[in-house]
């Protein structure tokens, strides 16, 4: 492990001094994944933790080709930091609630990705405002591979799902979401403390990594009057 994490942080520096000396202009894109790979003669998790960590130092942005982008309120939700710490950066305090995480079988989600293991880490959360409305709920499903299979008992780093996979390599690169408005069954609307029937958007997306892989499954129910969805087209990759 210590000389992964040395690999990564060896290709990220060399990157960034390109960056920095103008090699990649503004704007353009950095070499694919597997040309990076065969450049420095490194894992694709090697590679795609350096791109995450030359990411959290505002070097390159890393997006997908299609995909949706969040907002609360108008303002755009940065996925790196999580919906918790991005809200709290624009003046809006939320509780998290933390209804689920634990190791799961779900031989049904799994043939419907596509995959051959069942097992799966799940991550179900409600997020409040301070007078204890809930204005979300998420339902993550991770597959449980080696490097996530223990994710229930060491946590999620600064409180982020997203920043924990960014860690161990797992970089969303596509995509696919389905949205729809339907009103709250009980269950969710008790979870929520909303009414059953009010009307929430619900979000079902699926993350990929650049090889196809799945990196996450997620079903959401955001509270229609402060979220929006906006989608975005067009190529991606890293720039």
């Amino acid at each position: 492990m210590p000389g992964q994490v040395h690999k990564h942080h060896r290709v990220a520096h060399v990157l960034a001094d390109e960056i920095r000396a103008g090699v990649h202009a503004d704007g353009s894109r950095l070499p694919g994944e597997h040309a990076l790979r065969e450049r420095f003669g490194v894992s694709r998790t090697t590679v795609r933790q350096a791109l995450s960590a030359l990411g959290e130092q505002g070097l390159i942005e890393t997006h997908a080709g299609i995909g949706s982008i969040v907002t609360f309120d108008g303002t755009p939700l940065d996925q790196q930091l999580g919906w918790t710490r991005a809200l709290a950066d624009q003046g809006t305090e939320l509780s998290t609630d933390t209804l689920r995480f634990e190791r799961i079988s779900d031989p049904e989600l799994a043939a419907e990705l596509g995959l051959e293991e069942a097992r799966f880490i799940a991550l179900d959360r409600v997020r409040r405002l301070p007078d204890g409305d809930g204005i979300s709920l998420e339902r993550s499903r991770v597959p449980a591979v080696p490097a996530l299979a223990d994710l229930p008992e060491r946590g999620l780093e600064g409180g982020s799902l997203n920043r924990t996979l960014l860690a161990a390599g797992h970089i969303a690169a596509s995509s696919d979401a389905r949205i729809a408005v339907s009103g709250l069954g009980e269950k969710d609307a008790g979870l929520l403390h909303r009414a059953p029937g009010e009307p929430f958007i619900r979000l079902a997306q699926v993350f990929r990594d650049a090889d196809g892989e799945v990196v996450e499954q997620v079903t959401s129910l955001l509270d229609p009057s402060r979220f929006q969805l906006h989608v975005r087209t067009g190529r991606g990759g890293h720039s």
